[in-house]
């Protein structure tokens, strides 16, 4: 049975309901592609799809537009896939568990992916209707937007005559994005000779943080649980000599961290009844500290030990232990600077979202963002630093350019004197500093002007996510009047 049944607009809930069925997070989106062109095959629409799983789809122009310039409809079929810690849904194999309540769509105990399966679904329900009044439009569908836009760095634009770009990756109605920054993945990873160790084995947890998008949400300071299990170590190997077993923390490196844990081998010298009672005086010191610090940001930090008996591990030497844990608590991360050019906007910042530490290998993900190319470059020079400091080699991928503001834009104009006729309003023109594929686009293009916007979204990359009905329904009803008004 549909989850979304009877909910308008019932063409594009439909669709929704569709790719919500098929597993597609990052990296995983081969069935979502093959999906894609079998809805072009079913209808006879011009399609391509190319070996990064990219699927660009064609529709003419209807009766009466066969002279208008044709338009490009933009958004990514992955989604960040991340589901609650008791939650058995397999997202490489399954398909969400849709729920409604009152104006909202969720995903019980995973993420909801209508960052950015919505656009999909919009670009579908167009393409499927016959009764729509509008161009040629070129629905472009690309994959792994969430980790680097490969992507968009990848497709092939040539079959596509499109210079107006509709991108449908916004997550705030009335908000319509005419910018955004530049980014990069830095990877760290620093390689060690484990060796057999015996301990006290103990369970170091950090969780209960809200997370959130590394761009949308950077700036909320709210906590990041690979930062602060770096700091919580740090302050535990000031008082109890251990060494790691094993680390894990983050699901992505653009969504900040809700949890982290870590696995270590406290002195084997140590009674263990009294290593317990330290750790638990610890531990009810640093949950004190911490949730004083992030009472008005993100109160719901807990960090949690539990210790065993003695036991014999792989582990970490001691010196590297302490060496990787001073790295962790060095890198930077949060807001590096703000834009002087538009107040409120964040200007620079990195996300440590990825932590592992197992079978020798010690490695960090970080999300580095910046509408300054300038400044991104500086930024990810800082870290190759660190990483020389320490030991560990660093690799740089995803890279990605900025989307810069235009002053002139046609298609901007256009939007906002529709929206003031169509809702006796102003909508706000915004740069962000989340990424979006814009701006590789408009590299590939440079005449291409376009402009970003979307239904209300919640939570987009955590499992709290939500996808407002109404909203849904009436950015579809403005695209539509948008695209009729393209004559």
């Amino acid at each position: 049975m549909r989850v979304l049944n009877g909910l308008n607009p019932e063409r594009v809930f439909y669709y929704f309901e569709e790719i919500c069925n098929i597993p597609h997070g990052s990296g995983n989106i081969r069935q979502i592609s093959d999906y894609l062109v079998g809805f072009a095959k079913e209808r006879s629409l011009e399609h391509y799809q190319d070996e990064l799983g990219n699927v660009i789809i064609i529709k003419e122009a209807t009766e009466g537009y066969e002279n208008s310039a044709p338009v490009m409809i933009q958004g990514h079929m992955d989604m960040v896939a991340v589901k609650k810690p008791d939650c058995d849904i397999n997202m490489e194999k399954e398909g969400l568990c849709l729920k409604v309540s009152g104006d909202k769509i969720y995903a019980e105990g995973t993420s909801l992916g209508g960052d950015d399966g919505i656009a999909v679904a919009y670009g579908l329900a167009l393409l499927d209707g016959e009764e729509y009044q509008h161009p040629r439009i070129e629905l472009v569908i690309t994959v792994d937007e969430e980790v680097g836009m490969d992507g968009a760095r990848g497709i092939d634009l040539s079959c596509c005559r499109a210079t107006t770009l509709l991108n449908l990756d916004s997550e705030e109605e009335g908000i319509f994005l005419a910018g955004c920054a530049g980014g990069c993945r830095v990877n760290l990873r620093y390689e060690y000779e484990e060796q057999t160790a015996s301990g006290i084995l103990c369970k170091i947890k950090v969780s209960g943080l809200l997370g959130g998008h590394s761009g949308v949400e950077i700036h909320k300071e709210r906590g990041n649980a690979n930062c602060l299990l770096g700091r919580v170590l740090s302050q535990l190997a000031d008082c109890i000599e251990f060494q790691l077993v094993s680390m894990e923390g983050g699901l992505a490196d653009n969504a900040i961290p809700r949890e982290a844990a870590a696995r270590i081998l406290l002195n084997k010298e140590i009674n263990p009844a009294e290593a317990e009672e330290r750790i638990k005086k610890f531990v009810t010191a640093v949950n004190k500290e911490l949730k004083q610090e992030l009472a008005e940001k993100d109160s719901g930090v807990t960090v949690e030990a539990v210790c065993g008996e003695i036991a014999e591990e792989k582990a970490m030497d001691w010196q590297a232990s302490r060496k990787m844990i001073s790295l962790l608590m060095t890198i930077p991360n949060g807001v590096q600077a703000m834009s002087g050019a538009m107040e409120g906007l964040v200007e620079t910042s990195l996300n440590l979202g990825l932590l592992s530490c197992i079978e020798g290998s010690f490695r960090i993900g970080i999300s580095a963002r910046s509408s300054l190319e300038s400044a991104k470059k500086a930024l990810v020079e800082r870290l190759r630093g660190l990483a020389l400091l320490a030991g560990a080699e660093m690799e740089v991928t995803g890279d990605y350019p900025g989307w810069a503001y235009r002053k002139d834009s046609p298609l901007r104009e256009k939007i906002v004197a529709l929206y003031e006729e169509m809702y006796g309003q102003q909508p706000e023109i915004q740069a962000i500093h989340a990424g979006l594929e814009c701006g590789i686009f408009a590299d590939k293009i440079p005449e291409l002007d376009c402009v970003s916007f979307g239904p209300d979204m919640k939570n987009i990359h955590t499992t709290e996510e939500e996808l407002s009905i109404d909203s849904t329904k009436r950015v579809w009803e403005f695209l539509l009047k948008l695209l009729e008004g393209m004559r």
